[in-house]
């Protein structure tokens, strides 16, 4: 016996599949070479490349606090010039009324971690025992230290 027959239904076609992406997170606007120039900043991105692949933390960290501390010098000669309240030069004014160094993290950080990629270079390290560490923890730790003279 012949059964009545449904209507076919048209099938949706099925939902186009979403690539995954890999998103890079964005670059800092703020860099070090605001403050110091583009031959300065060129320098210390070329140093960086060359040093920190070999180097030993507890030599570059006072490396890195050395260009903070030059980059400060420069800021200071740019302190009456129209810099914005989130410039560069105005953290780097800002970072030397500070007495911890996640207070110069929160006002550096992006300019010093733009500084390591563009030298194409990692500040992240990880011990023989698996624990990592950081290369401009150190550094801002040296930059807040910069004046300390322990032995006076």
């Amino acid at each position: 016996m012949p059964t009545k027959s449904s209507p076919k239904r048209k099938s949706k076609p099925a939902p186009p599949k979403t690539k995954t992406v890999t998103v890079k997170p964005k670059k800092s606007a703020r860099s070090l070479e605001a403050a110091v120039g583009p031959e300065v900043y060129s320098a210390w991105v070329s140093m960086l490349g060359a040093l920190v692949p070999g180097g030993r933390t507890h030599r570059l960290g006072p490396l890195v606090a050395a260009m903070l501390q030059y980059a400060y010098s420069v800021a200071e000669d740019k302190r009456d010039e129209d810099t914005g309240e989130n410039s560069i030069v105005q953290s780097l004014l800002d970072s030397t009324e500070v007495f911890e160094a996640s207070e110069v993290k929160a006002l550096l950080h992006d300019a010093v971690t733009r500084l390591f990629e563009d030298a194409g270079v990692e500040y992240g390290r990880i011990s023989a025992r698996g624990d990592s560490y950081s290369i401009v923890d150190g550094a801002y730790e040296e930059y807040i230290h910069w004046f300390d003279m322990p032995w006076e």
